[in-house]
């Protein structure tokens, strides 16, 4: 095993542990290709804004090509569910598999240990209420928060209600889960009446067990990574994976090793790919796990990024949602992109390639639109040439 692993190799590892090594499917993806990305991410984060699609649903796009949304959708519904919902990455869709494996985070929140301190603040004073609408879940669930709730909160916490702190204290807390989406919005119920029952049925580890298993994760998810990376994947804390990570690598899970310009040691999965080249292309959501971790982002791909949603107009750099475009093993480009639904417009608003970018970064680029136009039902692609790569996309879509 080499000790020391060249930039280059250490992008490929880390392309090739998200999926990327791998072609998309000449056939509609189903729920074996949902289960492949799964097992190789070990999450998907979820987040509301849908500027082009809701950002859980781009990495199983940015791996598989055009797939039904209905395939992420169908898995988080059902006692034969395949994922719920938790805080991992921020809030996130799991494998079913991985629910022992947070009981620990779901324990200390209970206790106010492992949450929003405010919102943990907020439950200390009001336990009772809390309960009260936890018997509400038990006798009325599934259940909307918006249900209980009347009248929107004023300032302070987003605006919430009391019910909508309360749902929430107990989402954090474990003793309630979401059983569906209408919209955006959970409807939430006891784990229970959700969760398969073979699921329930599994030993729950100690904190030290679950945190090693979920460093396994990360570190498989990753190819390659640092401890601050691998703690990173699922917000685990320095005193978390004290003495963990050197238990992998006592255990042969984890090899250290040193990779060309990282200023910190790095950790080589035990069974990390090797590919000799990548060949990928996609859009990538600005939650995608390439890419959340911004250092690291930086670090793999020289590649500074920063999302500016809530970035003044004015000051923005690049534009309002902005997506990175992976060709090859690089990072080439990136582009503000809005999906306007009413007018079955998929317009790009600005793009930018990256220096170094190939000549082929436009084509390649106004491929991968034209595919997400047809996956988003959209009628056409508009470009306004802004940005040192929007000309040029301009022109390819005027011809």
């Amino acid at each position: 095993m080499k000790e020391k692993i060249s930039l280059a190799m250490a992008r490929r590892i880390a392309l090739a542990a998200q999926g990327f090594a791998d072609t998309r499917p000449n056939s509609t993806p189903d729920r074996r290709h949902l289960a492949r990305v799964l097992a190789r991410t070990g999450l998907l984060q979820i987040d509301s804004v849908s500027a082009v699609v809701r950002a859980h649903y781009m990495p199983l796009y940015s791996r598989l090509g055009p797939y039904p949304l209905a395939l992420l959708d169908n898995a988080a519904v059902t006692r034969k569910r395949k994922v719920f919902e938790y805080w991992a990455h921020e809030a996130s869709f799991l494998p079913v598999e991985t629910y022992p494996l947070m009981r620990w985070r779901m324990e200390r929140a209970e206790r106010g240990e492992e949450m929003y301190n405010g919102l943990a603040k907020w439950g200390r004073e009001r336990a009772a209420y809390i309960e009260d609408i936890y018997r509400e879940v038990v006798q009325r669930g599934p259940i909307a928060a918006s249900a209980l709730e009347g009248q929107k909160g004023s300032g302070g916490w987003w605006g919430w209600s009391d019910a909508k702190h309360a749902f929430e204290w107990l989402f954090w807390a474990g003793r309630i889960t979401t059983a569906s989406r209408r919209g955006f919005e959970r409807r939430y119920d006891l784990p229970e009446r959700v969760l398969p029952p073979a699921i329930l049925a599994l030993p729950v580890p100690s904190p030290e067990d679950a945190h090693r298993e979920l460093l396994r994760i990360s570190a498989r998810a990753h190819g390659v990574a640092t401890a601050g990376d691998l703690r990173d994947y699922f917000r685990l804390s320095p005193g978390d994976i004290k003495g963990r990570i050197e238990e992998l690598v006592d255990a042969g899970d984890l090899l250290p090793v040193r990779v060309e310009g990282w200023d910190k040691p790095a950790y080589l999965y035990k069974d990390a790919r090797f590919p000799r080249k990548i060949e990928a292309r996609a859009l990538l959501a600005p939650f995608d796990p390439v890419v959340f971790e911004r250092s690291r982002t930086e670090r793999l791909f020289g590649f500074r990024y920063r999302i500016e949603i809530y970035t003044p107009v004015e000051k923005r750099q690049y534009g309002y949602y902005v997506l990175p475009f992976l060709l090859g093993e690089r990072i080439v480009a990136r582009i503000d992109l809005k999906a306007d639904r009413p007018a079955g417009v998929l317009r790009v608003h600005a793009a930018y390639a990256e220096p170094g970018a190939p000549p082929k970064t436009a084509a390649e680029l106004f491929e991968e639109l034209k595919l997400m136009q047809g996956w988003l039902g959209l009628k056409r692609i508009e470009v306004t040439p802004a940005g040192d790569l929007g000309s040029a996309l301009a022109n390819i879509a005027a011809s």
